[in-house]
């Protein structure tokens, strides 16, 4: 028999089209020719239980073999083979079912050709110039056969002598391609998609070092684990065994998994995989595709974002389902319905795993949050449903290390931390030790403050917030998280109205323009000055920010769309505590110290407020447009010169100010208690502070 013929397409571009597909992913091609090869043993396999192959199964193994003078690249199986007629059919008839509809529906949409079409094979046509078949069918007396195509539509089929039975495909490698003719690129390519194949993949031989070099052993090289853990029932494995293939799948990952979920669904779709927990560090971006896609045991991506919920892809691990195609566009995972189906099976088998956890032993759950915190806040972040299902487990930790859910912590703290307007305020700190003043002045006042340090805690608490104001359950409460550092302690949480400065105007003026005057001037941070008569005890001079300004901006470093709070420049207000002791001292000090330059401006200044009243009391009643020229200018100038005669009073305030070490020393204090003293000023407030000694 020899034959020759044409594909069957009826158009031209078959082949440029496979090309096109595989231009960016050419490396596939191994996949596809040994996952075809793994196909013709496996039912080979099946024949042979049920009956119907009469032959002795013997050799199964799949080899891979480089012959580097010929410039070949062999797969070769013991499966099923074929016949002549089934080369004709499915070889010579790409996409037999419709070819000519294929090329016109899909010549422009290349993604979606190999899987649906059955075109694996042709993948090879991308690194060669020319492919050879040698194969055998398993069938009685069934007559060898040798195929060859050079890439065009043109082919020739021959009977030929072939020893054993199966399939040879002969890959003779295009000059530009040369690199899969080299045995680290080949076995490299193998370990990443063949590794878990059911039937033994050997590529050469084993090697060892021996006098200082490496020779081989004469031991065939194994390239796969044909019975990975998934693949096996639960019952019958071990914690050991589910570590042993967690560092099978990461060898150079140092870390234990935390835990473990071992998935198995054959109804309504099928889906076999083993995840894991791993300790999730506080970067997100650098923890994702993880997870390894199978198809019946065929690598397929670490890319999952489209099969899986986003924050799922911080797990490791294996899902495997043949429901996936090996090949598809990115909008068929999305509407894909099996899709849906796993990516929602999977986030409930992985709530409910922790759920168990928390419920059984919750000492061990405490023990790992830490660990894990940064995937469920970023799953409770960007899934309703999840959210639902972990805020029962998802911990809050405070600054002694101890646990709570989000409902415990409320009933602990609502008694003492309500304030009079019936809002039940959360106190947190960012970092412990910088805050510590101030969550020493909390706890004396039996108070507790949680640690929210972590990388999403900021979206965590406005969750949380939301969450509370709009729950329907009877749990509605006003919660508002404040950060314990971020005001003295007796405004975070007002137990009654403040009380008022009682101060007259002219006492408010001295403190505002003599603190205003020495504040640091920079462009990124602006500082304003407040007068509260806070508490006889709490600090004479103080540092807040505003709650809501500050988490919008640290909350514009993870959201794109928030990036206008990220370029306002922070804002601080020092806050003069004129209830203490040593502010009314100093206050006392300004005055008599400033007295003789600024009781002539204030005089001045009462004066000309005198005559602008006076004036504008003249003009009350006249529409604009009714006075006259000589009306407007005499309130204008006025007005400037008593504008004039502040800023001589602020001036004189601000040589007091630079002269006294007293109010350098008070914002220094207030500065470093907030953590902002730094680099010079640091360095001259420890100078002051030795001299004040």
């Amino acid at each position: 028999m020899s034959k020759k013929g044409n594909i069957g397409v009826t158009s031209d571009n078959i082949f440029p089209v496979i090309k096109k597909f595989l231009y960016s992913d050419h490396e596939i091609f191994l996949r596809e020719l040994i996952s075809n090869a793994v196909d013709a043993t496996q039912k080979l396999k099946t024949l042979a239980s049920v009956g119907e192959a009469k032959c002795e199964l013997g050799d199964t193994r799949v080899r891979v073999i480089i012959n580097k003078d010929k410039k070949t690249l062999t797969v070769q199986d013991h499966g099923i083979g074929m016949t002549a007629e089934e080369v004709d059919k499915y070889i010579n008839q790409i996409a037999f079912s419709g070819a000519e509809e294929f090329v016109n529906k899909y010549k422009d949409k290349a993604e979606a050709i190999i899987g649906h079409f059955g075109l694996g094979f042709y993948s090879a046509f991308m690194v060669a110039d020319k492919v050879e078949i040698f194969s055998l069918s398993y069938k009685e007396d069934a007559q060898a056969v040798h195929w060859s195509c050079d890439g065009s539509p043109e082919y020739t089929m021959e009977e030929t002598i072939k020893a054993e039975r199966g399939t040879d495909i002969v890959l003779h490698i295009n000059e530009e391609y040369a690199q899969y003719l080299e045995d680290a690129t080949v076995e490299g390519l193998l370990t990443k998609y063949c590794k878990f194949l059911p039937v033994e993949i050997a590529f050469g031989m084993k090697k060892e070092w021996k006098d200082g070099k490496q020779v081989e052993t004469g031991e065939e090289n194994v390239i796969n684990d044909t019975n990975p853990a998934w693949t096996r029932k639960p019952a019958d494995l071990t914690e050991e065994d589910y570590t042993k293939f967690y560092h099978q799948l990461y060898p150079h990952q140092m870390d234990e998994p935390l835990f473990h979920i071992h998935l198995n669904v054959d109804y309504p779709f099928n889906l076999t995989g083993v995840l894991y927990f791993p300790k999730i560090k506080n970067n997100i971006d650098i923890q994702r595709n993880k997870i390894q896609l199978y198809c019946n045991q065929v690598f397929v991506t670490d890319e999952v974002e489209n099969i899986v919920p986003q924050y799922l892809t911080l797990l490791h691990g294996v899902i495997d389902s043949p429901d996936i195609p090996l090949n598809v566009s990115r909008s068929y995972l999305q509407s894909d319905n099996n899709v849906k189906k796993i990516s929602n099976h999977i986030t409930k088998k992985v709530a409910d795993k922790l759920a168990e956890i928390f419920k059984n032993n919750r000492e061990e759950f405490e023990q790992k949050w830490d660990d894990i915190k940064l995937f469920i806040q970023y799953g409770m972040l960007s899934d309703e449903k999840f959210y639902d299902r972990a805020v029962g487990f998802a911990l809050l930790k405070n600054i002694d290390g101890k646990y709570a859910t989000f409902a415990e912590y409320k009933e602990q703290v609502k008694e003492n931390q309500t304030d009079k307007n019936g809002d039940l305020i959360v106190l947190y700190a960012q970092d412990a030790d910088a805050s510590y003043a101030y969550i020493q002045r909390a706890k004396e006042k039996g108070y507790d403050v949680l640690l929210m340090d972590g990388e999403l805690d900021v979206h965590a608490m406005s969750q949380y917030e939301q969450k509370s104001f709009e729950a329907t359950d009877g749990s509605k409460l006003a919660i508002r998280f404040v950060r314990v550092d971020s005001d003295v302690i007796e405004n975070i949480i007002q137990k009654e109205d403040k009380a008022k400065v009682e101060l007259t105007a002219s006492e408010e003026d001295a403190l505002r323009y003599t603190f205003e005057s020495q504040l640091p001037k920079t462009d990124k941070t602006r500082y304003d000055v407040s007068l509260e008569a806070v508490s006889a005890d709490a600090l004479p001079v103080f540092l807040t920010q505003n709650e809501f300004m500050r988490r919008m901006k640290e909350m514009s470093a993870h959201q794109q769309g928030m990036a206008f709070y990220g370029n306002i420049p922070d804002q601080y207000n020092l806050v003069v505590n004129t209830a203490n002791e040593k502010v009314k001292n100093l206050l006392a000090e300004i005055i008599a110290t400033c007295e003789a330059g600024v009781s002539p401006l204030l005089e001045q200044i009462a004066a000309k407020k005198t005559e602008e009243d006076a004036l504008r009391e003249a003009q009350k009643g006249k529409k604009e447009a009714d006075l006259t020229q000589e009306e407007k200018d005499a309130v204008t100038n006025v007005t400037k010169e008593m504008a004039a005669l502040k800023m001589q009073l602020k001036e004189q305030y601000a040589t007091y100010a630079a002269s006294s070490e007293k109010i350098k020393q008070l914002i220094d204090i207030a500065m470093l208690a907030a953590g902002q003293l730094k680099g010079e000023a640091l360095a001259k407030f420890v100078n002051r502070s030795v001299e004040l000694l």
